[in-house]
C-alpha cells in the first residue's frame, strides 16, 4: 500500500508562513493579487502553479523570488501537525510505503523534515523541483513505488490536491485540520474526509 502525502497543511502547520513568503514574493515582482489570507487560499482550488499562470504570473520568476525569500527564512515557525509524530511510525510499522508529493520546494521540506526527525519515514520526496504539476508526480509515484499494485491513496488539504490526485486515479483522502475548510474539500468530492490523523491508519481501498 503506498499513501501520498501532501506536505504543507497534512504534515506541517505552515499556513502563515507561505501566505507571507507567496505574497511578498509576488510584490516583489509588483503583483498585488494576495490581498488577504481568502486570495491565497484560492489559489490552490487548483494546481498552484497553474492558478498562479491563470492571473497573468511568469511562474519561472516567481519561483526565483520565493527561493530568494526562502533561503533567509525562518523554518522555525513551521511546526509538525499535532497527532501525526504517533501515526507515521505506525503506518510504517504496517508496511505501508510514504511518499511526500507538494507544490513545495524540496529544501524546505527536507529541512523541515530534519527538524522533526521525520525523513526516516519516507521513502522520497516528488516536489516542485520535479515537476509542478501533483497529476504526473502521482503517476510516477505508483509506477516506482507501488510495483506490486496496491491501492494508492493521496492525502491532501484542498480542493486542488484532491482534483489532481482524482485525475491521475489515486484514493483520495481530504484532512480537516489544512489549509481548506470541510465544505470546500466537499465540493472537490474526495473519496474520504478524516478530521484527525489517527484515520489515517487502517485506510482502505
Amino acid at each position: 500500500m503506498l499513501y501520498l502525502f501532501d506536505f504543507d497543511g497534512v504534515l506541517v502547520d505552515s499556513l502563515a508562513f507561505y501566505e507571507e513568503l507567496v505574497r511578498t514574493s509576488l510584490e516583489d515582482m509588483g503583483l498585488f493579487i494576495v490581498r488577504d489570507r481568502q486570495d491565497y487560499l484560492d489559489l490552490f482550488e487548483d494546481n498552484f502553479y497553474e492558478s498562479l499562470r491563470g492571473r497573468g504570473v511568469d511562474v519561472e520568476t516567481f519561483n526565483a523570488r520565493a527561493r530568494a525569500r526562502a533561503a533567509v527564512a525562518d523554518y522555525g515557525r513551521i511546526t509538525p501537525v499535532a497527532g501525526m509524530a504517533a501515526v507515521l511510525p505506525a503506518l510504517q510499522r504496517n508496511g505501508i510505503r510514504n511518499v511526500i508529493i507538494s507544490s513545495n520546494a524540496s529544501g524546505a521540506i527536507e529541512t523541515v523534515l530534519e527538524r522533526s526527525g521525520w525523513s526516516r519515514f519516507f521513502e522520497g520526496v516528488l516536489s516542485a523541483d520535479f515537476m509542478l504539476e501533483k497529476v504526473g508526480k502521482i503517476l510516477h509515484a505508483r509506477e516506482r513505488w507501488n510495483e506490486q499494485g496496491g491501492p494508492v491513496f493521496y492525502i491532501g488539504d484542498t480542493a486542488g490536491d484532491i482534483r489532481e490526485a482524482r485525475a491521475a486515479g489515486a484514493n483520495t483522502v481530504a484532512v480537516t485540520w489544512g489549509w481548506h475548510s470541510e465544505e470546500q474539500l466537499r465540493k472537490a468530492r474526495p473519496d474520504a474526509i478524516v478530521h484527525h490523523p489517527s484515520e489515517l491508519i487502517g485506510l482502505t481501498g
